[in-house]
């Protein structure tokens, strides 16, 4: 039996973020502005630039950009579909988490975003990409993810059931270290925190 192809075509969205409202405008103001604010605290200064991995339609671009407009955003998409509708307006261009290194990214960024999109790939892009995202990170990375023991709402195909230890072990292992609400920086930065301010 082949396995499905998983379309992320206009259907797709639409079904997703249109016709079930999977998170909604408030959520998603909630969320960039508690991300930007994270971040800003553990670099000291405004936000300069955001690096959306996965970004789909770019909705975190116009949010962000009411809270801070000088901010350079870049949104990545693997979604032909997502970058030829919304592109140019939202600063996106085609490719995924483990092609980053590929992309002429001009890192690093302040905040490096991977919504939504760790707990559908399989564990050998999860562990490239992550190295990646790493790479290109100047202060926060924001990896809201669901684990095998999650409630999860929405799209469920092709959803990996990992526990909580091995998303940990991998960014452990990307000299990640925890801020706690999904909120990632790098090993390097450690000796900035107090003990308690580490999740």
């Amino acid at each position: 039996m082949v396995a499905r192809v998983k379309r992320y075509d206009r259907a797709y969205f639409d079904r997703w973020y249109r016709a079930r409202r999977i998170g909604s405008a408030a959520d998603l103001a909630r969320t960039v502005a508690f991300a930007v604010a994270i971040t800003e605290q553990v670099l000291g200064r405004p936000l300069r630039s955001v690096l959306d991995v996965g970004a789909g339609e770019g909705r975190w671009q116009p949010a962000l950009h009411r809270l801070r407009p000088r901010a350079r955003y870049a949104g990545v998409d693997s979604s032909e579909w997502a970058v030829e509708r919304w592109g140019r307006r939202r600063n996106l261009r085609l490719g995924s988490i483990d092609t980053l290194d590929r992309l002429g990214l001009d890192g690093p960024f302040d905040l490096i975003v991977v919504a939504d999109v760790m707990h559908y790939l399989p564990t050998a892009i999860l562990r490239r990409g992550i190295v990646q995202v790493a790479q290109l990170l100047g202060g926060v990375a924001f990896l809201p993810t669901f684990t095998a023991h999650d409630e999860i709402e929405g799209d469920r195909a092709h959803f990996q059931r990992r526990g909580a230890a091995t998303y940990r072990r991998i960014f452990r292992q990307a000299a990640l270290i925890p801020l706690g609400m999904y909120a990632w920086t790098l090993r390097a930065r450690q000796p900035d925190f107090a003990e308690l301010e580490l999740g």
